[in-house]
């Protein structure tokens, strides 16, 4: 089972955001979950990476080649993926991946997660996704989805296409349930889908 997970090229102002990328890495690797993820050393994506490696778990990054000029890559890496830009870079993670999570992050990781929640509502990708909202980072964007849905632009069923939690275990419960279920009715050509 592989997990992309979008997050952070910073740490941020918070000690919670560090220790939630450390649990979450520690719980991948006692699962045997493989992390797929943007491949760089900086920030929360740098802590969780060394955090799955440093328990023996694998990790896949896929960065793009400017940020390789720019020695922004992870250096011990499993495996990684050099990929011109950022749109090839989030089309083979998640190629790669089976369920996604966001972590705090800033608007590259709002980007990544926006474009998979996009792709599940038009039916192109039926993999699960969560958000980690730790220490409530993502109190404002799910409001946002709530007044959306009572908007009218955003139907219920599409604002609950989340699992959310705060905390590593309890989402990737969830996550994994949710995989699990996708995968055994899932038609042989599902998962990533071009539209008709």
């Amino acid at each position: 089972m592989r997990i992309c997970v979008f997050c952070g090229g910073l740490a941020g102002h918070r000690h919670d955001y560090a220790s939630a990328a450390r649990h979450l890495g520690e719980q991948l690797t006692e699962r045997g979950i493989t992390l797929v993820y943007g491949g760089s050393h900086l920030g929360l994506m740098g802590i969780l990476a060394d955090t799955v490696l440093a328990h023996g778990g694998e990790v896949t990054g896929v960065i793009p080649r400017s940020l390789m000029r720019e020695e922004v890559a992870h250096p011990s890496l499993s495996h990684l993926h050099v990929v011109e830009g950022l749109s090839e870079r989030k089309h083979r993670m998640i190629q790669l991946a089976d369920m996604f999570l966001a972590l705090p992050g800033g608007l590259g990781t709002l980007n990544e997660m926006s474009e998979v929640l996009t792709l599940a509502k038009l039916a192109h990708v039926d993999k699960p996704s969560g958000l980690l909202n730790t220490a409530g980072y993502y109190d404002d964007l799910l409001a946002f989805t709530r007044h959306a849905a009572s908007e009218g632009f955003l139907s219920p069923s599409h604002a609950e296409l989340l699992i959310i939690g705060d905390q590593p275990a309890d989402v990737l419960d969830r996550l994994l349930a949710s995989a699990a279920i996708t995968t055994d009715n899932r038609r042989p050509d599902a998962g990533l889908r071009r539209p008709p």
